[in-house]
């Protein structure tokens, strides 16, 4: 078998192999590239980018919809899903072009082809065998679904959703989390009935309740139906549509059901086990810096326990490479990743929830900022708001631990929050900053002012 040698081996080119890739180029390794599929991984091709151009066109429809309200007469006649996915397939491609020319300009050699780990230190691909000094593990994640519940005909995942020829009369959407309520949004917009299905109490039941209250109750609004506490025991389906039973003895009918109950470690068949690698349920273990038992083995990304979101991907693959170059980088604080549901409206976070918060430090204080004291999110004429947790009791110093908000982009505040959260501000650090108006972002410093006991277009 030929042998190849590299300072660094990655096994897997989704968000988390590549950042790594790119970042130990520039710091001047020599790195070969694994992937079995595309460059880019399921963040590019499945996953963040394709749904996010989805909900675009949501978008776009929502406010043709809705023009009326705002003097501008306009309508919707339908949905040309050709034309939606030619739109969809379009962003996709000059994204993976752009990233196969920074692969190619950085000097990284991209080997196509389902490579294996092998201990100690090698991936084999292709009858090829590739031994780096440094092997990292970043073989992403799939598409879940449940004991007995086969994927298939009218039984879809969100891989087959992307694809869809034609909108559907109506859809069941199995899971009420981030990829649930997403899909739920974008085919509600463009005129299917949706019902979501979901186990536990509420939905996006990892965020902090006070998001899945506003979330539900703007979905009531929306007219898409929820069943929250209820668990899915069958379904059966036909050529035109799916029966799906509930333990609770109802059966609800639609032409498809989407399965979005999560996403499991891609870790099977890949050598891991074999080679030595300590796993639990299928996911690597790995200490605080990434490293697996095995020296000079790491593991990145979604099969690692933790959020599994493209950008932490990133992080973890730039920091691994600076790790390895021996910049002693500074550990990755979980809470301190930003998380984003990208519905209508959108939930984002960062930090503890009021529940995390209150268990970690006995004392907090919360306050909650609504949106209809915005300016910008009226003229958007979006509701929501912005709730903050503080370390500390009322009256006390401590710096903010939770910023969640919902809202319509509110996506895009975000930045500031993970700011405000890593840099363990207090609310009387960021009620001094100068936010411009009109803005959304506007609204974190009136949250922050009202925190600091001086609100300003809010009640006292």
């Amino acid at each position: 078998m030929p042998e190849h040698n590299a300072d660094l081996v990655i096994l897997g080119g989704g968000s988390g192999g590549y950042a790594c890739a790119l970042r130990a180029a520039e710091l001047g390794m020599s790195v070969v590239l694994v992937e079995r599929d595309k460059l880019g991984g399921t963040c590019l091709h499945y996953g963040c980018i394709p749904t996010k151009a989805l909900l675009h066109a949501a978008d776009v429809a929502d406010s043709a919809r809705e023009g009326d309200r705002i003097g501008v007469k306009s309508s919707v006649s339908g949905i040309d899903m050709a034309g939606v996915n030619s739109y969809k397939d379009g962003v996709v491609a000059k994204l993976y072009k752009g990233l196969q020319g920074l692969v190619k300009s950085r000097k990284i050699e991209f080997v196509a082809g389902d490579g294996r780990f092998e201990a100690p230190n090698a991936v084999t691909v292709n009858g090829d065998r590739y031994v780096g000094a440094k092997v990292v593990l970043a073989t992403g994640s799939y598409a879940r679904t449940l004991p007995g519940l086969e994927i298939g005909g009218r039984v879809i995942t969100s891989n087959e959703a992307l694809r869809l020829e034609d909108v559907p009369r109506s859809m069941i959407v199995l899971g009420g989390g981030v990829i649930g309520v997403e899909f739920a949004s974008v085919f509600k917009s463009f005129g299917a009935d949706v019902t979501i299905v979901e186990a536990l109490p509420r939905l996006v039941p990892a965020e902090d309740e006070f998001a899945s209250k506003l979330l539900e109750r703007a979905f009531r609004r929306r007219k898409i139906a929820f069943k929250t506490g209820v668990k899915f025991t069958g379904a059966k389906q036909t050529d035109s549509g799916v029966t799906v039973s509930l333990e609770s003895g109802e059966d609800l009918e639609a032409e498809y059901l989407l399965v979005a109950v999560g996403r499991g470690p891609n870790t099977a068949n890949a050598g891991y086990e074999e080679a030595g690698v300590n796993m639990e349920r299928g996911f690597v273990l790995t200490d605080e810096r990434l490293r697996t038992n095995l020296p000079d083995v790491y593991a990145v990304g979604d099969i690692v326990p933790g959020l599994q979101l493209a950008h932490r991907g990133f992080q973890q693959g730039i920091f691994i490479a600076e790790d390895i170059a021996g910049l002693n980088p500074p550990v990755i604080n979980e809470a301190g990743i930003p998380r984003v549901t990208y519905c209508e409206p959108e939930v984002a976070s960062v930090g503890l929830t009021e529940a995390q918060a209150r268990e970690a430090f006995g004392e907090i204080q919360t306050l909650t900022y609504d949106l209809a004291g915005n300016g910008k999110s009226q003229i958007l004429q979006t509701q929501g708001a912005i709730k903050l947790v503080k370390q500390g009791g009322d009256g006390t110093p401590g710096p903010v631990v939770g910023v969640h908000l919902v809202g319509a982009r509110v996506g895009e505040l975000i930045g500031e929050a993970q700011l405000i959260y890593n840099w363990d501000a207090q609310a009387e650090d960021v009620a001094a900053l100068v936010h411009a108006h009109p803005t959304q972002n506007e609204a974190l410093g009136e949250a922050h002012l009202a925190l600091a006991g001086k609100p300003l277009h809010a009640h006292s």
